[in-house]
Parts: C-alpha cells; sequence; structure tokens
C-alpha cells in the first residue's frame, strides 16, 4: 500500500484534531478513487473497501462484460473474463482486484495530496461544528494580534475577530491580554470558520448577568430586554417567577456586588436595571427611571406614547445626549415623546383653541375630541365621518358637515397666512428701495472724501523733498547747532 500503517494514521489524527474516523475513512477512499482513475482512466468504476479492524484496504476495478470493447477502462472481452470468473456472461461486472502499488509515485502523491486537503476540510468542518454550538455564549480568549482595527482572538482550537464596532470605545487591547467576548455569528467559509465577537452587543450584557446573577441562570428571573449605548449606559428590564424574589435586588446584590462586577467588565457602562411590567403604562414608567412621570397618553394604533413629566423632570427622563428616553424606547418597543407639563398645557390649550373655532365645539367636546386623539382642525379634517360621529356622538350626516367646516376654517387661515407673507414682502421691498434712495447722498459723501484725499497725496508727489537740503537754510549753509 502506498500509504503505511493507514490505520495508525487515521487514528492518530482523528484524536489529535478532533475529526471523526468515518469522515478520514471516507476521505482515504475518495483519495484512492481519485489516484486509481489517473493511472486507469476517468471512466473506470472503482470500488474501495476498508477494514477497520486490521486496516487493510482492498481497492477493485469493476468492468462490464460485452461482445466488442468500446472503452478499455470500464469494459473487458467475454475471453478476459473469463480469467477472473470462469462462469461470467454478456452483461455481467466483474471486480478486478487491483494492487495499489501499481497507481506508481505520481498517483500516489495526488491521493496524499486529496487526503490531505480532505483532512484539512474536515479539521474546518469540526471547528465550525464546535463554535456554532457557542453561538449566543460568552468565552474567553488571549487577544492574539491586529489587523486593520479588528483584534485577532486566540481561542484555542480557532481564531476569532472583534471587528471595530463591536469594540468597546476608549477600551486598549495589548497582546496577550485576555479578554471575554460574546460569540455574535460563527460563518462557514471557503477557509474555514469565521467567528464573529462582539462586546457591545446587548446580548453581551444579557449573558453576563446569567453568570453573575443564580437567579438569573436557574431561570427565576427573567431578563425582559436590554438596551445599550456601549460603555455609556445601558438598560435591563427584569421580571420574577417567584414573588418571594425581588428581580432588581436579585440583579443589584448585596451593596451592588453582582451589577458591579458587570459594570466593571463594561469599563464603567451605567446599568440601570427596571422592573418589567404587563401594563405597558407602568412599564414605559419604570423604563423611564429616574425620572417621575405624571402621566402617559398611549396611541396604540401607532404604537406610540407621549410622556408628561414635571418640568424639573425634563432633563432627566430625556437624560444626556437622548440616552435615557432612546434605551426606554428600545426596551419597551414603544416609540416615547417626552414632554414637561408645562408644554403639554400649552399644546393642550393650542388643541382647545383650535378645535373651538367650530361652531358647535365648546369646551367640553373640545376636551371629548383631544382626548380622543383630534388635537387639531387638521386632524379633525383627516377624520372619517364615522369615527368623528363616535366621538362627538352625532350623525355621520352631521359630522361630513364639522369636516366641511374644519375644511373652510383651514382655507381662511392659510389665505390670511398668505396674505400676511405679500405684506411682509411688500415691506421688505419698499425698505430696500428706501436704502437704495439713501444710498446715492452717502456714496457722493464718500466720492468727495476719496478725491480730497487722492488730490492731497498727488500735491505731495509733485513736490519731492531732497534729504540733503532738509538740514540746510535758503542760502545752502548749513544751520548752526545751538550751542549745549
Amino acid at each position: 500500500m502506498f500509504i503505511t500503517d493507514i490505520k495508525r494514521v487515521i487514528d492518530q489524527v482523528s484524536r489529535e484534531k478532533g475529526i471523526d474516523a468515518e469522515v478520514l475513512i471516507t476521505t482515504l477512499k475518495e483519495a484512492i478513487i481519485s489516484a486509481a482513475r489517473k493511472k486507469i482512466g476517468p471512466r473506470a468504476d472503482i470500488e474501495v473497501h476498508y477494514n477497520e479492524k486490521s486496516g487493510d484496504v482492498e481497492v477493485f476495478h469493476f468492468k462490464e462484460v460485452v461482445e466488442e470493447v468500446e472503452y478499455p477502462d470500464s469494459e473487458l472481452t467475454l475471453d478476459d473474463g473469463y480469467e477472473y470468473d470462469p462462469d461470467c456472461e454478456i452483461g455481467d461486472s466483474l471486480g478486478i482486484r487491483i494492487d495499489t502499488e501499481e497507481f506508481g509515485r505520481i498517483a500516489a502523491q495526488s491521493a496524499k495530496q486529496v487526503i490531505i486537503q480532505k483532512m484539512r476540510e474536515a479539521e474546518r468542518n469540526a471547528v465550525y461544528e464546535n463554535f456554532i454550538t457557542k453561538k449566543g455564549k460568552i468565552l474567553n480568549g488571549i487577544v492574539q494580534r491586529f489587523d486593520r482595527g479588528s483584534v485577532i482572538v486566540n481561542l484555542g482550537q480557532a481564531e476569532a475577530v472583534l471587528r471595530p464596532r463591536d469594540q468597546m470605545p476608549r477600551e486598549n487591547y495589548k497582546r496577550g491580554d485576555r479578554i471575554r467576548a460574546y460569540v455574535l455569528d460563527v460563518l462557514e467559509e471557503s477557509k474555514g470558520a469565521q467567528i464573529i465577537l462582539s462586546r457591545t452587543h446587548p446580548e453581551f450584557l444579557v449573558e453576563l448577568f446569567k453568570t453573575e446573577v443564580p437567579e438569573v441562570a436557574e431561570g427565576i428571573v427573567s431578563l425582559r430586554g436590554a438596551a445599550r449605548v456601549p460603555g455609556l449606559r445601558a438598560k435591563v428590564a427584569v421580571s420574577s417567577i417567584d414573588s418571594d424574589v425581588d428581580p432588581v435586588g436579585a440583579c443589584v446584590g448585596m451593596k451592588g456586588n453582582r451589577v458591579q462586577s458587570i459594570v466593571q467588565e463594561l469599563r464603567g457602562e451605567k446599568i440601570d436595571i427596571v422592573q418589567w411590567s404587563p401594563d405597558i403604562a407602568r412599564f414605559v414608567c419604570n423604563a423611564l427611571s429616574p425620572a417621575e412621570i405624571a402621566r402617559v397618553i398611549i396611541d396604540e394604533d401607532n404604537n406610540s406614547m407621549e410622556v408628561i413629566v414635571n418640568d424639573e423632570y425634563l432633563s432627566i427622563a430625556i437624560g444626556k445626549g437622548g440616552q435615557n428616553v432612546s434605551l426606554a424606547c428600545e426596551i419597551t418597543g414603544w416609540h416615547l415623546e417626552v414632554t414637561s407639563e408645562e408644554e403639554y398645557s400649552r399644546e393642550v390649550k393650542a388643541g382647545y383653541d383650535s378645535l373651538m373655532k367650530l361652531s358647535d365645539v365648546r369646551l367640553s367636546l373640545a376636551e371629548t375630541l383631544f382626548k380622543s386623539g383630534y388635537a387639531s382642525l387638521l386632524d379633525i379634517l383627516e377624520a372619517s365621518p364615522e369615527d368623528l360621529a363616535s366621538v362627538m356622538d352625532i350623525a355621520p350626516e352631521a359630522a361630513q358637515a364639522v369636516i366641511e367646516e374644519s375644511k373652510q376654517i383651514l382655507d381662511q387661515e392659510q389665505l390670511e397666512q398668505e396674505r400676511l407673507t405679500l405684506e411682509h414682502k411688500e415691506q421688505e421691498r419698499k425698505e430696500l428701495e428706501r436704502q437704495k434712495q439713501e444710498k446715492p447722498e452717502h456714496d457722493q459723501e464718500q466720492e468727495q472724501a476719496e478725491a480730497q484725499i487722492n488730490g492731497q497725496e498727488e500735491a505731495r508727489a509733485e513736490d519731492p523733498v531732497d534729504l540733503e537740503e532738509a538740514g540746510t537754510g535758503d542760502d545752502g549753509q548749513e544751520e548752526e547747532k545751538p550751542e549745549e
């Protein structure tokens, strides 16, 4: 056999590389078939038998018995067939055992290359199958090197990449640093499995809580959602299936030791742990903590809420750079608009004033319309007669009349606005004309002043001063210097 002690090789590679022995045996058979066809011909029907106990390999070349041979690598005559099977007949397929040494040195080298290639493919597949099960988990590794901003991390059996966008802000790495990261994805590529890590993904925070909080790992406390501004702030919504277990307290830990270990891992990222609630209004109020909420107005059709807070809590509710409200939107899944009570009062007054322009709308009805989502005449105009009739408790025909009246009022307001715009433009035009009329007088005075200055400069140019004569009298003699 051109590969000596093949059983030992297969057992060793399977043990050291973690590759299934069956995969290696299949690879061996394919390599031998490839080598045999290079020697015999591409149409040759080759079959390989491998004895797993002894490691012996038998190779058979199958040929069809025919009256006249057209393809020598797959056919033989009846007379030739008698040499292998005296009872053969036309149409039979005979398996002729062949010596692998006949493949020759070139065929053996080709088989070796195929085996090496297949082993590498099998090894890559083994790495992929191993790490695909770790997707969504946290792994420990060592910083190996750097590549165009990415950090290459050694995970032992394979290397992984931590891309720039998956790195924490202001976090610097050095070769040899130990690192924990979340397995974001495992991609199967021609060069092998590509393992993508992340330290910025919200699920990294979730997995850290599973590691640090036993109640989370045991399923008593559930993490209902997580949102992050990596390195700055995060929010986690939690609930408990056990009424005796406070989910927020369990995650914070005694003297904050549990959450602080996570904060340290995230390089000081501030973490808000909020109580989840099936009541979406209560959940939103919890999510916007530490701000105190005065009221919420829910718009289920648009999955949005208007959140009204006391004036002194407006900046707290919004947060630095909008972080607090943005994270609250993310973990609740609702669009939140935060407004101060003062601003909301102005909006309500403006809405009431707009609605009360309608002839049959008084304050009480304006309040009803406003609370039903009709905050202006434009909302009335866009409403359907049936919906508006239901809110106003009138007939659809009467509601249609209200809609038409809204259109008339809005049209009048638009005409008035256009009139004011034209008046403003006319005033600007007159002001420009006035400035143009005053400008010639100003320009004439300026030209006279410039002419006077130019005349003085020309006079000086025509009467130059001789520096040598500057120190003599009229007679050309030097003036006497006064005695000291």
